[in-house]
């Protein structure tokens, strides 16, 4: 199995509440009636959840990402450059 998957099942694993209680609430379609996906390989990348069909990537950033700014930056740059429009909350 590929790096990024196995890295990709454990981050699933091993939620944030903050993800729990969001996925509750994607998983169920509930996104214009699209599937989304949770800790999904994206343009290099892990990302928090992803709907494919409606190229909408969601990141929940907690308190370790005020120390990455500049590479969230670019991550958000590489993932717009595939197509998806990217939100990010804190957490």
């Amino acid at each position: 199995m590929h790096l990024k998957w196995i890295r990709a099942r454990r981050l699933r694993n091993d939620s944030t509440d903050a993800e729990l209680r969001l996925w509750y609430f994607l998983r169920r379609q509930q996104l214009a009636g699209h599937k989304c996906r949770r800790q999904y390989p994206l343009a290099g990348f892990i990302v928090d959840f992803v709907c494919v069909p409606a190229r909408l990537v969601i990141e929940l950033d907690g308190g370790q990402h005020l120390d990455a700014l500049e590479y969230d930056r670019r991550r958000s740059e590489a993932l717009r450059r595939e197509g998806y429009r990217v939100l990010r909350f804190l957490e």
